[in-house]
C-alpha cells in the first residue's frame, strides 16, 4: 500500500520519522509531498487512525496540512522482502545503548547494550526523536539509582523497546502495558528476542487496572492521551519516582505540564515539533 499526501518542506523529516516508526519500510520525500509504503497486512484501522490523528495535529503547526487529504493506493506486488531493510540501520543512543534490527551484527555495538528490535506493526524502532529521547532519559534516570535495582512501568509499550531498555539498564522488574493486541504480540516477540522475559512482565491492560507503585514510569504516547491519564500516572510513582513522557507536540507541552503540575519538571528536550519531559514526584 502506498500512502501519499502534501506536506510542508520543513516538516518532511518529522513526517518521515513518524511513518518509519509506524512500520513503513520506506518513505520517499519530495519537495511538497510524502510517499510511504506499507505491507498490505499492516494497513489496519488502527494504523490509518494513528496517521490521521498525526496529520491533523501537524495542521495546528503547518497550515498547509489543513485540507490536504491522505491518499491510499494499492500497488502491484513487488519483491519488498529484502529491499526495505536498507531503511533500518543500527543506532547508538545515549552513552550505553545500541538499537539494531535482527539482521545486523552484534559486534558493531562496541560494548554497548544491544536492543534488537524487528521493524514491524508496533510503534518504536528508535528512529523517531520521541523514542530516542525516551531512551536517553531512561539511561540518565537509571544512572541515578547507582547500584540499586529499580522497578519500572512502561505505559503503551508498542514494540517493547523502552521496557527492554529498562531491563538492559538493570531494572529489577518492568511492567509493560498496551491495549492493542497487535502491539502486545510484537512486544512479546521482541522481549523474547532480547532475552529479558524474566524481568519484563507484559500485560494487555489499561493503566487503571494495574496495582502498585514504581520507581520509574515511562509513557511515549500523545499529549491528549497523557492528559487523559494525568490523574493516574502520578499515583503509579513511588515518592521521589521519575516520570518520562514523550510523543508530545510542542504546542501541547504547556497543557501536559498543567495536567501534571503536582510533579517537579526536571528536564525537557525539544526537536522541531516534538518535546520529551522528565518529571519527579516529591518525596
Amino acid at each position: 500500500m502506498q500512502l501519499s499526501f502534501k506536506a510542508s518542506p520543513q516538516a518532511l523529516d518529522t513526517v518521515a520519522n513518524f511513518l518509519i516508526e509506524r512500520g513503513s519500510p520506506g518513505v520517499v520525500l519530495e519537495k511538497h509531498e510524502v510517499r510511504a509504503f506499507f505491507p498490505h497486512a499492516q494497513v489496519r484501522a488502527e494504523l490509518r487512525r494513528d496517521i490521521q490523528r498525526f496529520h491533523e495535529s501537524l495542521g495546528e503547526i503547518y497550515p498547509s496540512f489543513r485540507g490536504a487529504g491522505l491518499r491510499w493506493l494499492s500497488l502491484k506486488d513487488r519483491n519488498w522482502q529484502h529491499s526495505w531493510r536498507r531503511f533500518f540501520t543500527p543506532q547508538p543512543i545515549g552513552k550505553s545503548l545500541w538499537v539494531a534490527p535482527p539482521w545486523t551484527k552484534r559486534s558493531q555495538a562496541r560494548g554497548r547494550e544491544v536492543i534488537t528490535i524487528a521493524p514491524g506493526m508496533a510503534f518504536g524502532t528508535g528512529a523517531h526523536f520521541t523514542t530516542r529521547t525516551c531512551l536517553e532519559f531512561i539511561e540518565q534516570v537509571a544512572g541515578l539509582f547507582d547500584a540499586r535495582r529499580f522497578s519500572a512501568l512502561d505505559v503503551g509499550t508498542g514494540s517493547g523497546i523502552l521496557a527492554i531498555a529498562l531491563a538492559k539498564l538493570k531494572a529489577k522488574k518492568v511492567m509493560a502495558l498496551d491495549i492493542d493486541p497487535v502491539a502486545v504480540r510484537v512486544a512479546a516477540a521482541n522481549i523474547g528476542r532480547n532475552r529479558v522475559a524474566k524481568v519484563v512482565a507484559l500485560r494487555r491492560s489499561e493503566l487503571a487496572k494495574i496495582a502498585g507503585r514504581f520507581d520509574v514510569v515511562v509513557a511515549n504516547l500523545t499529549a491528549e492521551t497523557i492528559i487523559e491519564l494525568a490523574g493516574e500516572l502520578p499515583d503509579k510513582l513511588r515518592p521521589d519516582g521519575y516520570l518520562v513522557l514523550s510523543g508530545i507536540l510542542r504546542p501541547k507541552m504547556r497543557a501536559v505540564r498543567r495536567a501534571l503540575a503536582a510533579l517537579d519538571l526536571l528536564r525537557t528536550k525539544n526537536d522541531k515539533e516534538w518535546s520529551t519531559m522528565l518529571l519527579r514526584k516529591k518525596g
